[in-house]
């Protein structure tokens, strides 16, 4: 994957140089560095717990739940993207990249961004099966169907971005690209071209919108059946029961569609380069820390399970008494 110079020669790949944030003095590097270490290490951690807790705890081994492992795996992998170069760029003022490690990094980030939405269509189905048909519940979600759902969500996230990328590593680029960014996302990296950038930041907004929209729509279309479903439902124990069912999930998809609301509306609006930076960098982090808290603090059975995991000794205990 070599992109063509703005000469027209092709014996060279570019540099790719990564600005970060213009504004940002010097002295604010080190601050923000732990601030997306601490934030890194959150995600690592709480990603973690939930994916050992669901792996080990038998009472968790249901389709919600080996749903919830692959958003998991998902998260971890999705800010392992990004972040470690951020804190490279933060700590070591490591601005360069290679143009296959770029475009490798912006067909990963965007590849899990595309499959986190997908996963979360997955999880609303599910949601929609247990509480909307809860005595067919077994039939349609069986193990092989989970697994046919989950791996149908990555494969088509991981081959979506392909063509875009391929497309944007044939463009046109100097010798040392300056990317206004703190990562190569597609849109900073095309912008940085000298070729023609209209087409490919069309076919990348397209792609973008069909890809956020149509998931939430889908999502929304899940939601609705079930507030449909619950407001039948006679007894307020029954209705409390069934919204606990999909609140934390319910949580996820507000923090994720707020993130991606975000960064639409800094790169929409009338504002600096950097507020479309900063809201990318929200986009790419936030999702990510929440999804472990809401689940480990709304969902007692994930809060039990990683009890269960950490404090093994006292909860024996506590079972004595």
């Amino acid at each position: 994957m070599y992109a063509t110079a703005c000469n027209g020669s092709k014996d060279s790949s570019p540099i790719f140089y990564l600005v970060g944030i213009t504004s940002l003095q010097d002295v604010f590097f080190l601050p923000i560095f732990f601030i997306f270490l601490s934030f890194y290490l959150l995600i690592l951690v709480g990603n973690a717990l939930i994916l050992v807790a669901v792996v080990i705890e038998p009472s968790l081994h249901k389709p919600m739940y080996f749903f919830l492992i692959n958003l998991s795996a998902l998260d971890i992998l999705f800010t392992t993207t990004t972040v470690p170069e951020m804190l490279s760029l933060f700590l070591r003022g490591d601005h360069c990249l290679s143009s296959p490690a770029c475009f490798l990094q912006m067909c990963l980030f965007h590849s899990f961004s595309c499959s986190e939405a997908f996963i979360l269509v997955v999880m609303a189905y599910d949601c929609y099966v247990a509480i909307c048909h809860p005595l067919h519940y077994p039939v349609p979600m069986t193990p092989q169907t989970s697994a046919a759902l989950a791996a149908s969500a990555w494969l088509t996230a991981l081959l979506l971005p392909i063509l875009v990328v391929v497309q944007a590593s044939h463009m046109a680029f100097e010798n040392t690209a300056h990317i206004y960014h703190c990562f190569c996302d597609h849109l900073a990296v095309v912008q940085a071209s000298c070729s023609d950038t209209s087409p490919q930041t069309l076919m990348g907004f397209c792609i973008a919108m069909v890809v956020s929209f149509l998931p939430l729509l889908l999502v929304l279309l899940s939601y609705a059946h079930i507030l449909a479903s619950v407001l039948r439902i006679n007894s307020r124990e029954g209705r409390s029961k069934a919204f606990s069912t999909c609140s934390s999930h319910l949580l996820v998809v507000g923090t994720y569609y707020s993130s991606i609301a975000i960064a639409y509306v800094a790169y929409r609006a009338d504002l600096p380069l950097d507020f479309h930076i900063v809201g990318n960098m929200v986009f790419a982090i936030l999702t990510p820390v929440l999804n472990p808290l809401i689940y480990m603090l709304r969902n007692k059975d994930v809060k039990a399970a990683i009890t269960k995991i950490s404090c093994p000794q006292d909860l024996g205990h506590s079972e004595d008494f």
